[in-house]
């Protein structure tokens, strides 16, 4: 078998191992979902700060919206919405309102605004204005893990030169302990997806791509700013082969010349 033949179906498993791991990451997303509503059915949620929905401080007089159609459907979304959602939630309902607010960056909360006032705004009258903002948050951070582990694969198998042990990576990347941070409405989901993506377009030689998913990666989570270490490191090594490499070819040469003189 030549080496042309035997590299054909490397492409063919990749794709196979790509669809694997989109399916794998749907199926985990809806089972901690599946998980998390039957545990919150069963037992007496920790957090109560699901129904704490003031008015805006920014518009005092504030509009209401009609009563929802399904009223019920809609209080079962808001009950969702604890701990730091409750956060991101309010800065996309109301901006930011107080100083504690400003620990939350604006990329997630940009999405659930956005997300809320287009695709999902005819739900509003249905689920009720807050819900439709909570529904809008967990397709965002559920389609962005769905869209980060693709790029876990692609990034693995470009690192480990190997798509088993890529795959392999990838599924336990699916169904890590602490994937229901991915699931909720939180951050994680895009900080994954953008630093990620970011690292899989800089390796792929998409510096300028590459440049603006790490800075999103950066909107999303403090921490990343770290990001900027890549192009650092890229940097660094450009300078030294810059420069020693091309010295010590510039040495090489003036040796060989006075050698033969």
């Amino acid at each position: 078998m030549t080496t042309e033949t035997a590299a054909k179906p490397l492409p063919k498993r990749r794709d196979c191992h790509q669809t694997l791991v989109l399916k794998s990451a749907i199926f985990s997303r809806f089972l901690l979902l599946s998980l998390s509503i039957l545990w919150r059915v069963l037992l007496r949620p920790y957090d109560t700060s699901a129904p704490l929905n003031p008015a805006c401080l920014t518009d005092p007089n504030p509009h209401p919206h009609p009563p929802p159609l399904f009223p019920s459907l809609g209080s079962a979304i808001e009950n969702g919405i604890v701990w730091d959602s409750v956060y991101f939630v309010r800065i996309a309902q109301c901006g930011y309102e107080y100083e504690q607010s400003y620990a939350f960056l604006p990329l997630l909360p940009a999405c659930i605004f956005i997300l809320s006032q287009t695709v999902f705004a005819p739900l509003i009258p249905v689920f009720g204005h807050r819900a439709v903002l909570g529904l809008s948050g967990y397709v965002v951070s559920n389609g962005a893990f769905v869209l980060a582990a693709i790029y876990f694969y692609k990034l693995s198998v470009i690192i480990l030169k190997d798509p088993v042990v890529a795959l392999r990576a990838s599924i336990l990347f699916c169904f890590s302990p602490a994937s229901i941070f991915y699931s909720s409405i939180y951050s994680e989901s895009l900080y994954a997806l953008f630093s990620v993506g970011g690292l899989y377009h800089l390796i792929s030689g998409a510096n300028s791509i590459a440049i603006i998913w790490l800075a999103l990666s950066g909107c999303a989570r403090s921490n990343g700013v770290l990001n900027a270490g890549y192009f650092c490191f890229q940097t660094m090594h450009q300078a030294y082969d810059a420069i020693f490499l091309k010295k010590r070819k510039f040495v090489s040469f003036f040796s060989f010349v006075y050698a033969d003189s």
